[in-house]
């Protein structure tokens, strides 16, 4: 259920100061970022609806200035129709149990974290993280999340997604996955899963975070067809981007 029109009219926001931009190379960035105090689960959808997403306790949406970039995406899981490189990995994967399991501090998910920060995004801002920054991170009071653990034929632990449920779908929050198990596509893997997951929970959409067409790394949301981005107020098909 969204929050009524009256309560995000009456929502207090805060503004960050300007840091470097972690995906636009001599870029500043800057965060409008939602009352901690206020925030609860219905409103949270709500805030997603408009773009907005959720790191820890606090639930935030770029707003740099003259820097529109950043575009959050969602998948519409009804339409969807994974295309030939995600058969391939979805047949890769054949072999992976899943379980889902509570937001709490477990070491073998915090080792993984860790390597997987160092290996992935070395000197990405996390790749320091302590056991208190990664619950911290990966959890907030008010939020309805879930850990799915995915792990091989042997038990091994390959990705664990965070997951959000809302109101309408899903929120991708992070995946993090074993770097030698890279030759899966752990992270497309996961995506995948959360799209049946949202079908068959009865959700309209996963939400996959902020695209920016001109960064490569996110270039892989664009791939999950159709999508939407949120443009000025509205959800729209992105503009046309190669699919590999």
């Amino acid at each position: 259920m969204a929050a009524p029109r009256s309560e995000l009219g009456s929502l207090r926001l805060f503004l960050t100061d300007a840091h470097p931009c972690s995906y636009l190379a001599g870029h500043t960035a800057r965060n409008l970022v939602a009352d901690p105090l206020a925030v609860c689960d219905t409103l949270y959808s709500a805030l997603v609806l408009h773009g907005f997403r959720r790191s820890g306790e606090h639930v935030y949406r770029p707003h740099c200035q003259g820097c529109h970039a950043c575009q959050s995406l969602r998948i519409p899981v009804r339409q969807f129709q994974p295309n030939r490189s995600q058969r391939r990995t979805q047949a890769r994967n054949l072999d992976l149990q899943v379980s889902l399991v509570e937001p709490v501090l477990r070491e073998e998910h915090f080792q993984l974290f860790a390597r997987y920060l160092a290996l992935r995004h070395p000197d990405g801002g996390m790749d320091d993280a302590t056991p208190d920054s990664y619950l911290g991170f990966i959890r907030s009071s008010w939020s309805r999340t879930f850990l799915a653990e995915f792990r091989d034929a042997d038990g091994r632990l390959l990705a664990v997604a965070v997951v959000d449920v809302l109101g309408d779908g899903l929120s991708a929050v992070y995946t993090y996955y074993d770097p030698a198990a890279e030759a899966r596509a752990p992270g497309t893997a996961a995506i995948l899963w959360q799209i049946e997951e949202a079908r068959r929970r009865g959700l309209a959409y996963v939400y996959l975070g902020y695209w920016i067409a001109g960064c490569r790394k996110m270039n892989y949301k664009t791939r999950f067809r159709p999508c939407e981005v949120f443009i000025n107020g509205d959800w729209r098909s992105p503009p046309e981007t190669p699919v590999r």
